[in-house]
């Protein structure tokens, strides 16, 4: 049984029912997290009177909810059904958002964060669970690809909205506004999902069968291994979590403080800001569709991250060089960077599922996940910090620099299971 089984018609609409939930869902979850930047390059600080310290705390106290209870909530997904639990995480952080620009008092909006960090905490490994179930093996590094590009696409049009919005009616209802859309789309999600191909009446009964069953071939080709905690201590495991926290520590400083560098750096209004913070996103729209393309069609992953995480590194330590110097170079570097930094998810996330099987797959890249929301708060703090202390965005660009390097040689040292197990070509090259 192989990917010609699922030529039937009725199968095509995965891409245009499932992919499209899954894309909204992460969008929206990304926007809530993301906003943060854009409040604090308005005038949070000022506004609650508070220090820059207290506001890059704030900035990454996301994080620390974030991954705390990841693993314990997929045992539920893996165990109950992710459609209702994802449904009940929209609710939850699209109200913990909205908040932020209702609470006045600084350690409520601790608290608020922090809660926001765990209502959202499972929602990606969540969904990439929910992709695997949808999706092949030849089909996943694009699937995955096109869910991820809910993150740039998010911050692409989030750049632009949010700037205006908050010129417009300020920080605090663009982010009321912003977080009640995902509870509004908390319904839209009930009742467009479904947590298996078995249980969706919009699929053909041999549609169905035609693609539960190749997914189980698929299964039956990997190594088993009994529990998560064996999975754990594979030495391929850890080197990804490794990898992830480098990877994230780099990506969430970038994310969270692109605004505020360019707008110290331009001395531009938060409309144009927002523009400018904008294309960086968008050329990385682009190079991660190409990239998952070319991973899916040649079945290797590996040989797709790691030379672009290390240009990424390279792009930013060019930016460090000349931050001060020449703004354009600067921003060029950025650019580059931002893609290299985002093209290789797909591929990243596809290699997890080829690796450990189905009954260990979700804690294990909610683990991954968890030790790159570590690397997020301190990517969001530490630069935020020394934002603040140096007066200059280079210092925080080269750690970001460092830490993408560092992610990139990491992976060189992720062994692919030998041919044997997957019947694929070996990922060695």
């Amino acid at each position: 049984m192989d990917a010609m089984n699922l030529s039937e018609p009725d199968l095509r609409k995965r891409w245009t029912r499932i992919l499209p939930a899954v894309f909204i869902t992460y969008s929206l979850a990304y926007l809530d997290r993301a906003n943060y930047g854009f409040g604090a390059a308005a005038g949070l600080a000022q506004t609650l009177h508070i220090s820059g310290y207290q506001s890059s705390l704030l900035g990454a106290l996301f994080f620390l909810g974030y991954c705390l209870p990841q693993i314990p909530a997929i045992i539920l997904v893996q165990r109950y059904s992710a459609r209702l639990l994802i449904f009940l995480a929209l609710v939850a952080w699209g109200g913990f958002a909205a908040l932020t620009g209702v609470i006045r008092t600084y350690w409520l909006l601790v608290l608020d964060r922090f809660l926001l960090g765990v209502a959202e905490s499972f929602v990606f490994p969540a969904l990439l669970i929910v992709l695997t179930r949808w999706f092949i093996r030849s089909e996943r590094s694009r699937a995955n690809s096109l869910m991820i590009l809910a993150n740039p696409v998010t911050v692409l049009w989030m750049s632009a909205v949010t700037g205006f919005l908050i010129r417009a009616r300020g920080w605090q209802q663009a982010f009321i506004l912003e977080g009640l859309v995902a509870v509004v789309w908390g319904g839209f999600w009930l009742a467009l999902m479904r947590d298996r191909p078995k249980d969706a009446r919009w699929l053909s009964p041999a549609a169905r069968a035609d693609l539960e069953g190749v997914l189980d071939h698929e299964q039956r080709r990997l190594p088993q291994i009994a529990n998560f905690w064996i999975a754990f201590r594979q030495p391929n495991v850890l080197r990804l979590s490794i990898n992830y926290f480098f990877w994230s520590l780099g990506i969430y400083g970038f994310v969270l403080w692109l605004p505020v560098v360019i707008r110290n750096s331009t001395k531009a209004g938060m409309g144009t800001t927002g523009l400018v913070a904008a294309l960086p996103y968008l050329v990385s729209v682009i190079v991660m569709v190409v990239v998952s393309h070319y991973s899916d069609r040649s079945g290797q992953r590996r040989k797709y991250v790691w030379p672009l995480l290390m240009l990424g590194g390279l792009a930013l330590a060019g930016s460090f060089f000349s931050v001060d110097r020449s703004f354009p170079v600067a921003y060029a570097g950025l650019i580059v960077a931002a893609s290299c930094m985002y093209a290789p998810y797909g591929p990243f996330w596809a290699m997890v599922p080829e690796l450990l099987p189905r009954n260990v797959v979700g804690e294990t890249m909610a683990l991954i996940n968890c030790i790159g929301a570590l690397g997020g708060f301190f990517g969001t703090w530490l630069v935020g910090v020394l934002q603040t202390f140096t007066g200059s965005s280079a210092a925080g660009f080269l750690l970001m620099s460092v830490s993408l390097i560092l992610a990139g040689g990491l992976l060189l040292g992720v062994k692919p299971l030998p041919e044997t197990h997957l019947g694929l070509e070996a990922e060695a090259h």
